[in-house]
């Protein structure tokens, strides 16, 4: 079957940029192939600096022809109930419509709509100038004489050609004709800007890729990132040393260069007294240079005064003048960076505190000084919860933000948190302390490891805390796609620390006091009952996703969450365990097809009598053996079921539920619920009333699926 190639080529796109480019193409051309019918076999997206490429293979010549039936008004309806019928279906009179019997509602009108397929080429031809307009970028801008029209093209960076062909395998191609904004799709593209810009004609994705490697250009991202850090690796090893790895560094340069050419440079050895993130974070920052280290010392890798830097082309004199220049900037940028760090060392981080006052961390709610104060108190709330020192706390949370005053943080701010680590331990900070001020920003993604120090344990959530509570205060809440504040992150941060450390943290109980001082400290800030069950609400909600991507299942997690108040994020856990364990017994399974059934029935009769029955069951009136013995089991095991969850054993609360199977299943094959008698039959029901009651104390089965 034939194959899709589409090249979108223009100026630079961001390196950030490129793989949401590459993926959006992607989605919104298949998507798009497939709503027509015409089901691809693969598709694979590329992206360098200057174009996004699309591959789909086995795309079929035609879209299948379609044929659909429009049910319109029984036959005799009023003449405008036809007219309107015909116009939708597209019929000329109603002799084209069929008549369909129907004993019940009468005869009725159908019209047999059928629609011949298209070829692919004038499908993709009719989606692709919708598809271009239609994209989202973080940042898009217009250019040339059409910017002026309104509804022009908008794209991140400008777009100078369209490459769009589809064809066979092995025969010729053809150009799929369309055209966006006075840019006509065709078949040509080109090579490298400054090493081969000549045009390239292209039929298929075979010679396409070959004709611009020939050219300067490696399209495909990851063969681009390995030739580099390939080359990078065996550069190092060449001079006795080992890249020192930085994947987020290795993403971003993939995304500069169209053809890597690795080459390394040199800087001082008198910068190696700096410590080490300083230098990597100097090189990386400015010059987006991968640092390398010695392979092999007594006391571990110790940073190398070399690095490698990757070029964008074959330079004629082998790379010295680039070499030349990034070594130039380096050198100036180390020098600072050792002003900065001399400067630093002169001022202790007790001594910065106070300028924390100066320093906004948002109009509504203050300043970093402000938040330090509420996150000590905080934190001091916290701290005999997980067992931490509280002096050792106090301190931490006091100085946990004083490095964002330093000249090093305020030049490399994503060394926020090392520096202040680094700083504490030269002016004599306990361990813990110094460790807690890095730390406490951690976890800041879900790959990210978690601090299990007490400490930095406290340290951090007060940290996170504060920040949830302090936007939810002032109705700074995430909304659809949009977290300019991150409090999703922060809010996972929060479960990981809780249930990764196994820690007990009751949020009900340290939010309400909080969102009080928020509010005591700023107007606009509130700490209304609603604000602060709104906030634990966004709690249950992202430990829902949590778990669901943990491989739980979302039923179980929906049944424990709709008993209310489950503020405490590890017992949510735990309980949503040990139910999907149980479930996962006979016992657990046979139950719930019992409890179904009860519920089953009572919700009929509650239904036809539109009365609850949670009256106390009269023991006076049981008959049936098999009814007297599920009364005395589900009474006694209700019992243990709800000793066992106020002592938080909730295996032992599923166990004492188990007791229920047999019973249950003993009064189903034995007993009559609907008697005759009307108050043996509502004292039935109340029987089958307990035993949703029991298993309330655990979670609602009602909303549990299989």
């Amino acid at each position: 079957m034939p194959d899709l190639l589409i090249e979108l080529f223009g100026e630079e796109i961001p390196a950030r940029m490129q793989a949401r480019g590459a993926d959006q193409l992607q989605k919104r051309v298949t998507d798009k192939l497939v709503e027509a019918g015409l089901v691809y076999e693969g598709a694979r997206a590329f992206a360098t600096p200057r174009r996004l490429t699309l591959s789909v293979h086995g795309v079929p010549a035609r879209s299948p022809d379609q044929r659909e039936e429009r049910k319109g008004p029984r036959v005799g309806a009023p003449d405008k109930a036809v007219e309107g019928f015909l116009r939708a279906a597209g019929l000329s009179s109603i002799d084209d419509a069929q008549v369909v019997a129907d004993e019940k509602k009468g005869d009725y009108y159908v019209a047999v709509v059928e629609k011949p397929g298209q070829a692919a080429e004038d499908v993709i031809a009719g989606f692709m100038p919708d598809i271009l307009r239609g994209f989202t970028w973080p940042k898009s801008m217009r250019w040339g004489p059409a910017s002026a029209e309104p509804g022009s093209l908008t794209w991140v960076r400008p777009l100078h050609a369209i490459l769009c062909v589809f064809g066979p395998e092995a025969s010729e191609t053809s150009v799929v004709p369309f055209e966006v904004d006075g840019l006509t799709a065709g078949r040509t593209t080109f090579g490298h800007r400054f090493m081969a810009p000549d045009a390239i004609e292209v039929r298929r994705l075979d010679d396409y890729l070959a004709a611009l490697e020939a050219a300067h250009v490696v399209v495909d991202q990851d063969r681009r990132r390995d030739i580099i850090l390939t080359e990078v690796r065996n550069r190092a090893l060449a001079l006795g040393l080992e890249l020192v790895e930085d994947d987020a560094l290795a993403d971003e340069v993939t995304g500069l260069v169209e053809w890597p050419v690795v080459m390394i440079g040199t800087f001082d050895e008198a910068f190696l007294d700096l410590p080490e993130e300083v230098i990597r974070t100097t090189i990386r920052s400015h010059q987006k240079c991968f640092a390398l280290r010695r392979s092999e010392t007594g006391n571990g890798p110790v940073l190398a005064n070399r690095f490698a830097l990757v070029a964008n082309l074959d330079a004629s004199d082998g790379g010295a003048a680039v070499v030349a220049g990034n070594e130039r900037v380096i050198r100036a940028r180390l020098a600072d960076a050792r002003f900065f760090w001399d400067t630093d060392r002169r001022t202790p981080l007790e001594d910065r505190v106070a300028a924390l006052d100066a320093v906004t961390f948002h109009d509504k709610l203050g300043s970093q000084g402000e938040r330090v104060r509420r996150i000590t108190a905080l934190a001091r709330d916290i701290a005999p919860m997980v067992f931490a020192d509280e002096a050792q706390v106090e301190r931490a949370a006091r100085l946990a933000k004083a490095d964002l005053v330093t000249e090093m943080v305020g030049e490399f701010p994503e060394l926020q948190g090392f520096m202040g680590r680094t700083y504490a331990h030269l002016q004599g900070e306990d361990e813990a302390v110094a460790a807690a001020i890095e730390e406490h920003y951690r976890p800041v993604g879900p790959t990210d490891s978690v601090p299990d120090d007490a400490v930095a344990v406290t340290v951090a959530l007060a940290d996170k805390l504060d920040m949830l509570a302090g936007f939810w205060a002032i109705d700074e809440t995430p909304t659809g796609s949009k977290d300019p504040f991150a409090l999703r992150r922060a809010a996972l941060g929060v479960i990981r620390l809780v249930t990764e450390n196994a820690l007990r943290l009751p949020l009900n109980k340290l939010l309400r006091p909080h969102l009080g001082r928020i509010a005591s400290d700023h107007a606009s800030a509130s700490a209304s009952d609603e604000v602060l069950m709104d906030l634990l609400d966004f709690f249950a909600d992202r430990l829902k996703v949590q778990l669901r991507e943990r491989g739980a299942r979302h039923d179980l997690v929906a049944a424990v969450f709709a008993l209310g108040g489950q503020d405490d994020l590890l017992l949510v856990v735990r309980r949503v365990e040990a139910l999907g364990a149980f479930l996962a017994t006979d016992d657990g399974a046979s139950l719930l097809a019992g409890y179904r059934r009860a519920v089953s029935i009572l919700r009929e009769e509650e239904k036809k009598s539109g009365t609850a029955f949670d009256q106390p069951v009269d023991p006076g009136l049981l008959q049936e053996p098999a009814e007297t013995s599920l009364h005395e089991v589900v009474s006694a095991s209700a019992a243990e079921v709800a000793a066992a969850v106020d002592i938080e054993d909730f295996t032992g609360a599923m166990t004492a539920l188990a007791k229920l199977r047999a019973p249950v299943d003993a009064f189903f094959d034995a007993v009559m619920v609907n008697a005759d008698d009307e108050a043996l039959r509502a004292n039935r029901l109340r029987l089958l009333n307990t035993i949703r009651q029991a298993t309330l104390t655990v979670a609602d089965f009602a909303r549990i699926e299989g």
